[in-house]
């Protein structure tokens, strides 16, 4: 009972932390802004390179059999073995604008906000090491334990003296 209690404890956290509640509004938004790029590639992109033969990438085509034929009233395909190329090309160029809109309008900017954050914050302190009396001390303990455990004081200097049993 314990071991489920626990890989249940384990899914809940993995679901409460950040990142996956990022990714969550990352694939909403994702979602929403396809129509925007599928509009894009469709009407701007497709009669663009429709300059060049038809404005519909998928009609792009290229047959790999010596006999290939299509219905003329359905444009089916009847016969012959066809690659689709066009539709890869008008695929490829909306996952390129989708990519470049999301790192343009989102990535960057958000970057450069974090650095500006992490200019803004102080930097952190080191932590200190010992310093030089504290250094000293330990030397001349180490020395005192090496003699053999005691050691007099100079005149005119305030310690303490060890001995070691």
């Amino acid at each position: 009972m314990s071991e489920s209690k626990g890989v249940l404890q384990g899914f809940k956290e993995f679901l409460m932390r950040g990142n996956v509640i990022e990714l969550a509004v990352a694939v909403v938004v994702g979602a929403a802004f396809t129509n925007i790029v599928n509009a894009v590639v469709k009407g701007i992109i497709n009669p663009l390179v429709g300059a060049l033969g038809s404005q519909n990438l998928d009609h792009y085509q290229s047959c790999l059999t010596a006999t290939c034929a299509t219905d003329p009233k359905t444009g089916a395909f009847t016969d012959g073995i066809y690659i689709l190329w066009g539709s890869v090309l008008s695929a490829a160029l909306t996952f390129l604008i989708t990519a470049a809109v999301v790192y343009f309008l989102m990535i960057l900017p958000i970057n450069k906000w974090k650095e500006r954050q992490a200019a803004r914050k102080p930097a952190e302190e080191a932590p200190l090491g010992p310093t030089e009396i504290e250094l000293l001390t330990e030397i001349r303990d180490a020395l005192i334990a090496q003699r053999g455990g005691t050691m007099p004081v100079p005149s005119g200097t305030i310690g303490i003296q060890k001995t070691h049993e």
